[in-house]
């Protein structure tokens, strides 16, 4: 399966910040038209996209969130410099010289800065940086800037989608990874005028960065008995990693979820995903992933006597970095399993 390079291009590229998902969510509106049977947009912002399936008996859901992490203005000095808070886990080193975008009155381009590393003393080029260290440098005066940019203001990071061999290296991969894979899924059951095996939630979140915010509210609406949480894992396969720490590798498949921080997925959940691969010859890896959470520990509890629930996770290389990197072939095996799973449910036996 060939991957649409050019919509997780536009997808990834496009802003969105936790709170502030209006530019990614409107795209996500356009590219759901015709494929879903029902398409609404909840209060907090969360779109949900109805499917019907073959039978009501039963619901399912599938969650994949459109925010990613990005930054919030809470001052413009004197010259202009602007100050910022993170929204979501950032590692401060990687911010230097970095090109982010400020989306006020009008969207303006500008440069992470810091103290060069020539005039820092010795203590200071041994010392982790903190986001303390950093200001927006955007080459306008405070009176300029004032016209266009406010303290909150929201800030995304500037990376065009570029292919590093079989892999895609872009921005927001996390977890704009999972909303084209469930984009691609929906359009790969139109296609193949497969129906889901129940009723079937589609569900774009908000704010999953700041703490799996919409999907908890989303969880409430749709009480599942099934759910899929979608999002980006740790490909920890890169030089000075050892094999217990590398979670997942790129070019290995789709990743079964096994646990995280934040939820064990259910067993019985876990075993079908893994003969589903099997019987479609569908390329997968195991994931464990030892700090940090995603939406399926809401899904999974989010809903009176918890619902059935796992993940498809797609390996990712620098998560919460300026840029990531996916293999295609894996975000293809991604749509794959997702799509063979939700159509598959009635046929597996779910008792404990």
């Amino acid at each position: 399966m060939n991957i649409n390079v050019s919509l997780l291009s536009r997808i990834c590229e496009a802003p969105g910040a936790p709170g502030f998902e209006k530019e990614i969510r409107n795209l996500v509106l356009a590219e759901l038209e015709g494929l879903a049977d029902e398409v609404r947009v909840d209060n907090m912002g969360n779109v949900i996209a109805f499917k019907k399936g073959k039978s009501a008996a039963k619901k399912t859901m599938a969650a994949a969130h459109m925010d990613e992490i990005g930054f919030i203005v809470t001052h413009i000095d004197d010259k202009g410099f602007v100050r910022f808070n993170p929204v979501g886990g950032f590692d401060p080193k990687t911010l230097t010289s970095q090109r982010v975008i400020i989306h006020g009155r009008k969207d303006v381009f500008g440069v992470m800065g810091s103290k060069p590393i020539h005039i820092m003393s010795p203590e200071e080029r041994n010392k982790t940086p903190q986001i303390k260290d950093y200001f927006i440098d955007t080459g306008l005066p405070k009176k300029e800037l004032e016209k266009l940019v406010a303290v909150g203001d929201f800030v995304t990071r500037h990376s065009p989608l570029i292919e590093l061999g079989d892999c895609v290296n872009v921005k927001s991969l996390d977890n704009r990874a999972s909303v084209f894979v469930l984009i691609e899924t929906l359009r790969d059951l139109k296609k193949t005028k497969r129906k889901p095996a129940y009723d079937f939630y589609g569900v774009f979140t908000v704010q999953e960065e700041v703490g799996l915010r919409g999907a908890q509210a989303s969880a409430l609406q749709v009480q599942p008995d099934f759910s899929f949480g979608l999002d980006t894992t740790i490909a920890y396969d890169v030089p000075g990693s050892t094999p217990q720490e590398r979670c997942t590798a790129l070019g290995e498949g789709a990743a079964i979820k096994l646990m995280d921080s934040s939820v064990i997925c259910d067993y019985r959940m876990v075993a079908y995903m893994k003969a589903v691969a099997k019987r479609h010859k569908i390329k997968w890896q195991p994931e464990i992933l030892a700090a940090g959470g995603t939406d399926t520990a809401s899904l999974q509890r989010m809903t009176a006597g918890g619902s059935i629930a796992g993940a498809v996770s797609i390996p990712t290389r620098h998560i919460h970095q300026t840029i990531e990197s996916c293999h295609k072939e894996d975000l293809a095996a991604c749509i794959e399993l997702l799509a063979a799973c939700l159509c598959e449910l009635d046929k597996h036996d779910w008792s404990f």
